[in-house]
């Protein structure tokens, strides 16, 4: 059990830890230091390494989780909280999914044919959508570090 709620834990760490990393500090720095062009063919960069991380998180949550559900005698017999993070953790799947074979396939298309308009407009869509993952990936700690705390 311990093997899996390590793994569980490092997947959401490098999954939600480098969505706030990126939103929160690199999208700033990248703005303050480089003109569009240099700055969408880094976030080109970036993506493809981070992506890379994050389907290897989301195999390695899904495996983890389901261990620790059958360890813990089944979807029937979990706590609440594990019924929403599983929720909230297929919707983050849902929206990566959807940020990864359509909005970031045609960014990294725009971007190598430099057309540098419709890639940073394609940019604008991930940005606004890891937003919407981070919140979920932070909600999601939240609740079940508060379901762990008051046995919710």
């Amino acid at each position: 059990m311990g093997t899996f709620k390590l793994l569980h834990l490092l997947s959401v760490l490098i999954w939600v830890g480098g969505m706030f990393f990126a939103y929160v500090l690199l999208r700033p720095a990248i703005v303050e230091t480089l003109e569009p062009p240099q700055r969408l063919r880094l976030w080109n960069a970036v993506f493809r390494r981070f992506f890379t991380w994050v389907w290897g998180a989301i195999a390695a949550l899904l495996i983890s989780g389901t261990g620790l559900i059958v360890l813990y005698g089944g979807i029937t017999q979990v706590a609440p909280h594990v019924h929403i993070m599983l929720l909230l953790a297929m919707m983050m799947i849902a929206v990566f999914a959807y940020v990864y074979f359509v909005c970031y396939r045609q960014f990294a298309t725009h971007v190598t044919v430099e057309r540098w308009k419709d890639a940073g407009e394609k940019l604008t869509s991930i940005r606004k959508l890891v937003a919407v993952n981070l919140t979920l990936g932070l909600l999601t700690v939240a609740v079940v570090v508060l379901g762990m705390a008051y046995g919710v």
